[in-house]
């Protein structure tokens, strides 16, 4: 059987995750992904953290000729767009943010089990924008 941590090798690993987990969400925070569709006719830009931050839409996805059909095309594209980046956000989450969930889930070195913590203390929603209320606040909200 393992030996049991010390309150001060708890509270030490503890203060290294959460140091690792700010900077994965500054990573986050600072990076942008993109989704295309349309073979690159329409480009969405989104943050790391699942914001779309810009939309591209290039002239050769509009028919002058038959502006009704354009108007139901562009709207797919965009969609699929925003889908893609928004996608591969998820998986940016994921991949820096995924390792602190199943570490929360299997606990510290040292100790049995998981953290044990009470429900909705213990899980991300990595699907959120806000990354489960990790992210910082923001000021415009």
């Amino acid at each position: 059987m393992e030996p049991q941590m010390g309150m001060q090798q708890i509270l030490a690993a503890a203060q290294q995750m959460q140091q690792q987990m700010m900077d994965a969400q500054q990573e986050l925070a600072d990076a942008t992904v993109t989704g295309t569709a349309g073979g690159g006719l329409v480009t969405a830009t989104v943050s790391g953290q699942g914001e779309l931050l810009d939309l591209d839409i290039a002239v050769g996805a509009v028919d002058t000729d038959d502006p009704a059909e354009t108007a139901r095309t562009i709207a797919d594209l965009v969609l699929a767009a925003v889908r893609a980046a928004s996608q591969a956000a998820a998986d940016l989450q994921e991949q820096k943010m995924g390792p602190f969930a199943a570490a929360l889930q299997g606990g510290l070195p040292g100790m049995p089990g998981g953290l044990d913590l009470p429900s909705g203390l213990g899980g991300f929603d990595l699907q959120s924008p806000d990354l489960g209320g990790l992210a910082e606040d923001d000021p415009e909200s």
